[in-house]
C-alpha cells in the first residue's frame, strides 16, 4: 500500500529558480499515493509552466483568489489539506507568512489552514543570512511550522553558498516525518549500513559491494516514525533528517560502535555487510609490485550479529540481513536460528536490480515460527517500511 495514500497535500511553488525541483517533488508525492493540489504564485510562472504542474499533480494548478471555480479557494484548500508544503519558499513568502499578510492565494491558504505546514526556503546566501529572514524563520518555527533548511551548493548566477533548495529526497523525507505513523515514538533504534573495509596496506582494502542505501532507508523510515535513531555507517550518504550518524570503517570499529549502544537500544537492524575475514597484519606502507606477489594471511572477524543474538534481552528486537546468491530461504532460515534473530531480511543479490548498489530491492522476511513474507522489486524505502511494520508487530507481541 502506498504510504501516503489518501493524504491531501497542497504544494505551493514560489517564484525562484529552484521551482523546477517542485516537479520532481510532486511526482514522488503522487507516486506515494498522495492527492496533490498544486498552487503557484505569479512569480513562479516565470520559471515553470502551469501545464507541467497540472499534468503531474492530482488537480489543475491554482494561482488566484479570483479566477478559480471555488469562490473561496483559500479556505477550501486550507480546510481540506492534510499538509501544506511550500517548495521553494522565497524571502517574500516567508516575510508575509511570518507577519500574517494575506497577499495572494498562497499566503491566504497558509493563514487559513490548521494542517501542518512545511516550508523549504531557497534564495541567495546573503538573503538567507539576513537578520530579517532568520527572524522570520525563527518566528515560523516557534509556531510549529516545519523548516527544511536550504543546502550549500551552486546558486543562480554562478554563485555558491548556503541557500540552495533542499533536495527532493530531503523534502520527501520531511513529508514522511510529518505525515507518517508515529508507532516508533521514543524507541531507540540502531541501524548499521554499508560494507566494512579491512586494510591490506596503507592503500588497499578488502571490501564488498554494499552501498549502504538500504540501511540509510531504514534509518530514514525509523526517524519518520518517531524513533530515536543511531546510524552506524561505513559510507557517506545524505544523512536522513533526525538521524545521528557514527562513522566507522572496519569490522572492529563497527563492533566497538555497536557495543557502545547495544545495551540501551530497543531495536537493532544489522543491514551492514560486515567482512567475514580480514588480514592478520596490515603493511604500514604500500606493497610494491616489484616485491613479488604478497602472501596475505586472513583471519576471521568477530561475528557481531551472533554476539548480539547471544546477549539479546527479551525486550530487544534484533534484525539481521542475508545477502545470498543461492538457496535463499534455506540459508536465511539457518542464519535466523543460529544467531537468535527475531527477523531476517533475505535477498538474492544475483538477481537484476536487487541489493548491492541499486536503489531497489526484493526481499523475503523470515521470523521464528511465522510464514514467509515477501516484497517484490521496489524502492528501498518501501522495503524499509515493510521491515519496520514487522518490527512494530514483534514489539507489540513481546
Amino acid at each position: 500500500m502506498a504510504d501516503l495514500a489518501g493524504k491531501r497535500i497542497v504544494v505551493g511553488v514560489c517564484g525562484g529558480i529552484a521551482a523546477y525541483k517542485a516537479v520532481e517533488v510532486i511526482r514522488r508525492l503522487v507516486d506515494a499515493g498522495a492527492h496533490v493540489i498544486p498552487i503557484m504564485t505569479k512569480g513562479a510562472e516565470h520559471f515553470i509552466g502551469r501545464t507541467t504542474l497540472s499534468a503531474l499533480a492530482s488537480e489543475p494548478v491554482q494561482t488566484s483568489l479570483w479566477d478559480e471555480a471555488s469562490p473561496i479557494p483559500h479556505t477550501k484548500l486550507g480546510q481540506g489539506a492534510d499538509l501544506v508544503l511550500i517548495a521553494p519558499a522565497t524571502a517574500r513568502l516567508l516575510g508575509a507568512y511570518a507577519n500574517g499578510l494575506s497577499t495572494d492565494l498562497m499566503t491566504n491558504v497558509l493563514i487559513a489552514t490548521r494542517a501542518p505546514v512545511i516550508v523549504c526556503p531557497a534564495m541567495h546566501t546573503e538573503m538567507w543570512e539576513h537578520p530579517a529572514i532568520q527572524q522570520n524563520i525563527a518566528t515560523l518555527a516557534s509556531r510549529g511550522v516545519h523548516i527544511v533548511e536550504p543546502e550549500a551548493g551552486r546558486l543562480a548566477g554562478g554563485d555558491s553558498g548556503k541557500g540552495r533548495l533542499a533536495s527532493p529526497d530531503a523534502i520527501i523525507a520531511a513529508v514522511h516525518q510529518v505525515l507518517g505513523p508515529k508507532d516508533l515514538a521514543g524507541v531507540k533504534v540502531v541501524v548499521s549500513a554499508g560494507g566494512t573495509r579491512e586494510p591490506i596496506d596503507s592503500v588497499r582494502v578488502i571490501a564488498n559491494r554494499s552501498s549502504g542505501k538500504q540501511g540509510y532507508a531504514v534509518a530514514a523510515e525509523a526517524a519518520s516514525r518517531g524513533a530515536d535513531v543511531t546510524l552506524i555507517s561505513t559510507v557517506e550518504l545524505a544523512v536522513p533528517a533526525g538521524v545521528r550518524v557514527v562513522n566507522v570503517e572496519t569490522a572492529a570499529q563497527m563492533q566497538a560502535a555497536i557495543d557502545a549502544v547495544w545495551a540501551t537500544s530497543d531495536v537493532m537492524v544489522m543491514s551492514a555487510a560486515v567482512a567475514d575475514f580480514r588480514p592478520v597484519s596490515c603493511a604500514t606502507q604500500k606493497i610494491k609490485k616489484d616485491g613479488g606477489i604478497p602472501q596475505i594471511v586472513l583471519e576471521a572477524t568477530p561475528d557481531i550479529l551472533a554476539g548480539l543474538g547471544a546477549s539479546k534481552r527479551p525486550d530487544q528486537v534484533l534484525v539481521g540481513f542475508a545477502a545470498e546468491t543461492s538457496d535463499l530461504v534455506a540459508n536465511a532460515q539457518s542464519k535466523l536460528e543460529r544467531k537468535n534473530l527475531d527477523l531476517i531480511v533475505a535477498n538474492d543479490v544475483s538477481q537484476p536490480g536487487v541489493g548491492f548498489a541499486h536503489d531497489t530491492n526484493a526481499v523475503t522476511f523470515l521470523r521464528p515460527s511465522q510464514a514467509l513474507e515477501s516484497v517484490s522489486l521496489t524502492d528501498k524505502r518501501a522495503v524499509a517500511r515493510a521491515l519496520l511494520d514487522i518490527v512494530v508487530q514483534i514489539r507489540a507481541s513481546q
